[in-house]
C-alpha cells in the first residue's frame, strides 16, 4: 500500500516538501456521478498577505476570483494537465470553480493506477486525490480545511477528517468536515456506500469514530473490518502513543487501489475481499496514520515513512507469529535485494514514493532492514522510547531522517550519524562471504580464526556468525569496519563449521547460493524477452501480452540477454528444455496438475529463465492478472486464475566446514 503523501510525492503537488505556513479553506463542493459534473466554491485565508499560485487540473476552469474581495481575471499556466494560477499578495481568495471529471476506468491494474492523478467520477465511485487538482490548492503549503459536500442522496463521500455532520434532505446527502491540522492536501471519495458505525474507547483513552463506507457487496464484512481497527489501534497507541484522530474510516474502491490518508484508508473492492487483509494490509493502512499521515515526511531528505510501517506492521506481524516466520519475512527482503538489477540500485535517501518494484526493494524493504538493524545495535527498549519521542516531538509537522536519529540518539544515548550515513546515502550493500577460517586446539578448548570479505566500501557492521560444535552450535559475531577483517574466538568444544550470518540480519548482497531465482528477478531484469516455441498466433499474443504484464522492461530481442519468459503447450516446453540443454521440468510440478505450471530457472550464462508452461493459449492469458503478484516465489500451479501451489526454490547458507587440527 501507499501513503496519501506518497502518492503526491510522485507528481507536481508534492506539497510536504515545503515549510510554508499552513493556509485555511473554506470549501463548498457539489458533485454529480452520473453526469460526472463538479461545482466548488472556496475561501482560503493566508497567515500573512504575500502572493501564492493556486493549483488546479486543466479539466477545471474557474469561474469567478477575487483577491482581498477585488475581482481579477484569471491567467494560468498550463502543463502536464495541471494549471498554475499566480497571485498577486492578498490574505483572503475567493473563487468559485468546475467542470467535468474523467471518466472512472475499473480496468486498470494497480501499477497503472498508482501513477493516473485524474480526478474520476462515475456512479460506481468517484476519487479526488489531492494530486489531482481537483481543488484550488496553494502550490507549496500544507492546508486545514473545512468542508461541505453535496452529493445524490443514493451516494456517500467523504474526505480526511472530522465528521461535523451529514443528513439528506431534498433528494441530496450533505455532509461536513474539517481538518484542523496543517495537512499536505484534501482528498475526496464517493460511492454508493453503505455505512456501517461503531464509536471505542481505545487503550490511550481516545474516544474514536470507526466507520466502513463499503459497496453493497461487501456489506457482510464491514463488522469484522471495525474489530480489527479497534485492535490495531490499540496496539499502536500502547507501542507509539495516543491516535491523533477523531474517527478512522476503512472505504471500498471499484478500482486496484491501496491508498492510506489521515484517517482512513481507500481500499479495492477486490483487496478487502481477501481472507488475509485484515491480519496483514489493514494495520499497515492503520499505522500510516502516525507514520506518512501523522508526521510528514521531508521529501527533499527521502521518504522514512514506508520502511518504518512495513517494520512497524507486515514485518511486526511475522515476528509475533514466530521467529522462523521473521527470519522468512527477511529472507524475502534479501531476495528481492538479490533479484535486483544493480543498474537499478540507488541510496535510501533518494526514495520518495514506489513506483516500479525496485523502488519497492529499497524504500521498503531495504528501510525496514535498517530499522531492525537499528534496533539490534540499540536494543529494544532504547528503539522503542526513541519512536515515542519522535511521535511526541513531529506530530503534524514535517520531519526528515535526521530528526528520526536524533530521536534514536537521545532515547539510546549512542551516537549513530555514521550508521544513518551508511544506510541511506549510499547505493548497494555488503557482499560478505567467508575467506578463511581455520580451528586449531589450545589450552581448555579450541580456537577459531574467522576471516571475512565484504568488498568496497567497506560498512561498518557487526557480523553475526553460527558455529557448529561437537556439542551444538554456538553463535558469535565479527565487527568489521575494513573490507577484509578477522576475528579469533575461544570455543569450550570442537569447531566443525561457521555459517555466516546464519539468522539473516545484516543488510547484504546474497551469494548466488543464497538466493536461487525467483520471479521477482526477471520481473525487475534490465532487457527481458519472450520467446513461444512451437506456438501459433493466438499463444504468441497471449505470451507478448503476458509479458508486458510481467516484466517492467519488457521486449522482444535476442534471448541471450536479460531474462527471458519461455512460454508454450506442455510437450514444446519439456522440447525446448532438451533441445537447450536445461535442467527438465522439476519433479514439484507434473504437466497433468492444473492448466498453467510456471518455474524459474538459472541458465549456464546467468539469465533467468521463466518457464511458463500451458494447456492452452487460454490457461496463458488467464495467468495476466495474479501472476505478477507472486514475485517471491520460485514456482506456482494454477488452475485457471487461482494458484493451486506455489513454492520457492531452497536457499543454501554459506557454510564453511572445518578440518581442524590437535
Amino acid at each position: 500500500m501507499i501513503t496519501r503523501a506518497a502518492l503526491c510525492a510522485a507528481c507536481a503537488l508534492a506539497v510536504a516538501v515545503a515549510h510554508a505556513a499552513p493556509v485555511a479553506h473554506q470549501i463548498r463542493v457539489r458533485i454529480d456521478p452520473a453526469t460526472r459534473t463538479l461545482e466548488g466554491n472556496d475561501s482560503i485565508s493566508l497567515d500573512s498577505r504575500r502572493r501564492v499560485a493556486l493549483l488546479l487540473s486543466a479539466r477545471l476552469h474557474i469561474d469567478t476570483l477575487a483577491i482581498d474581495g477585488r475581482s481579477i481575471a484569471v491567467s494560468a499556466d498550463s502543463a502536464a494537465g495541471m494549471q498554475r494560477i499566480s497571485l498577486p499578495a492578498a490574505r483572503r481568495i475567493d473563487l468559485r470553480w468546475s467542470g467535468m471529471l474523467a471518466p472512472l476506468e475499473r480496468n486498470r491494474n494497480h501499477r497503472e493506477t498508482l501513477g493516473h492523478t485524474e480526478p474520476a467520477s462515475g456512479v460506481e465511485g468517484t476519487f479526488l486525490p489531492s494530486a489531482s487538482g481537483w481543488y484550488p490548492a496553494v502550490d507549496g503549503a500544507l492546508e486545514s480545511y473545512r468542508l461541505d459536500l453535496d452529493l445524490p442522496a443514493s451516494q456517500r463521500g467523504l474526505v480526511p477528517g472530522r465528521l461535523i455532520a451529514e443528513r439528506v434532505a431534498s433528494e441530496r446527502y450533505r455532509a461536513r468536515f474539517a481538518f484542523d491540522h496543517p495537512a499536505e492536501g484534501i482528498d475526496l471519495m464517493a460511492g454508493p456506500y453503505q455505512i456501517e458505525e461503531r464509536r471505542v474507547r481505545t487503550a490511550a483513552g481516545s474516544k474514536v469514530r470507526l466507520r466502513t463506507y463499503f459497496h453493497a457487496q461487501l456489506a457482510e464484512l464491514a463488522s469484522g473490518y471495525l474489530d480489527s481497527v479497534a485492535e490495531y489501534l490499540d496496539m499502536y497507541e500502547r507501542w507509539i502513543g495516543p491516535y491523533a484522530f477523531s474517527e478512522f474510516s476503512m472505504v471500498s474502491s471499484p478500482t486496484p487501489t491501496g491508498f492510506g490518508m489521515p484517517s482512513l484508508t481507500y481500499l479495492g473492492i477486490d483487496v478487502l475481499r481477501l481472507p488475509f487483509i485484515r491480519s496483514t494490509s489493514l494495520g499497515h493502512e492503520v499505522l500510516h496514520n502516525w507514520w506518512g499521515n501523522g508526521v510528514y515526511p521531508d521529501y527533499a531528505h527521502g521518504n522514512w515513512s514506508e520502511g518504518l510501517t512495513t517494520f512497524m506492521a507486515d514485518y511486526a506481524y511475522r515476528e509475533r507469529e514466530s521467529p522462523a516466520a521473521a527470519r522468512a519475512a527477511r529472507l524475502a527482503w534479501l531476495r528481492d535485494y538479490a533479484a535486483m538489477a544493480s543498474g537499478d540500485d540507488a541510496p535510501l535517501i533518494r526514495f520518495t514514493s514506489r513506483t516500479h518494484g525496485a523502488s519497492q526493494i529499497i524504500g521498503y524493504n531495504k528501510a525496514a532492514m535498517l530499522f531492525f538493524m537499528l534496533r539490534d545495535a540499540i536494543g529494544q527498549t532504547a528503539f522503542d522510547a526513541g519512536l515515542r519521542r519522535f511521535w511526541r516531538e513531529q506530530r503534524f509537522r514535517i520531519a526528515s531522517w535526521a530528526h528520526l536519529r536524533s530521536a534514536f540518539e537521545r532515547e539510546s544515548g549512542r551516537p549513530l550519524a555514521a550508521f544513518f550515513e551508511q544506510w541511506l546515502e549510499r547505493a548497494g550493500a555488503p557482499q560478505l562471504q567467508i575467506a578463511n577460517a581455520q580451528a586449531e586446539e589450545a589450552t581448555g578448548g579450541w580456537r577459531l580464526s574467522v576471516t571475512l570479505d565484504q568488498g568496497a566500501p567497506a560498512y561498518a557492521i557487526s557480523v553475526p556468525l553460527g558455529i557448529r560444535t561437537a556439542r551444538g552450535e554456538l553463535t558469535r559475531r565479527v565487527e568489521m569496519s575494513r573490507e577484509r577483517d578477522t576475528a579469533v574466538f575461544d570455543l569450550p568444544a570442537r569447531p566443525q563449521a561457521v555459517v555466516l550470518d546464519p539468522d539473516l540480519r545484516i543488510f547484504r548482497r546474497l551469494a548466488p547460493a543464497e538466493a536461487p531465482p525467483i520471479l521477482r528477478e526477471a520481473m525487475l531484469a534490465a532487457s527481458p524477452t519472450q520467446l513461444a516455441p512451437g506456438a501459433d498466433n493466438a499463444l504468441e499474443a497471449a505470451a507478448r501480452s503476458l509479458a508486458a504484464r510481467l516484466f517492467e522492461n519488457a521486449r522482444t530481442a535476442n534471448a541471450s540477454v536479460g531474462a527471458a519468459l519461455v512460454a508454450g503447450r506442455h510437450a514444446d516446453i519439456d522440447a525446448w528444455l532438451a533441445r537447450e540443454h536445461l535442467a527438465p521440468r522439476p519433479r514439484e510440478l507434473a504437466a497433468a496438475r492444473g492448466s498453467a505450471q510456471v518455474w524459474t530457472l538459472r541458465a549456464v550464462d546467468g539469465r533467468i529463465v521463466v518457464l511458463v508452461s500451458v494447456r492452452d493459449a487460454a490457461a496463458l492469458t488467464a495467468l495476466e492478472r495474479p501472476l505478477p503478484h507472486y514475485g517471491r516465489q520460485s514456482y506456482l500451479v494454477f488452475d485457471g486464475a487461482r494458484v493451486i501451489e506455489r513454492g520457492i526454490w531452497p536457499t543454501r547458507p554459506q557454510v564453511w566446514e572445518l578440518n581442524t587440527t590437535r
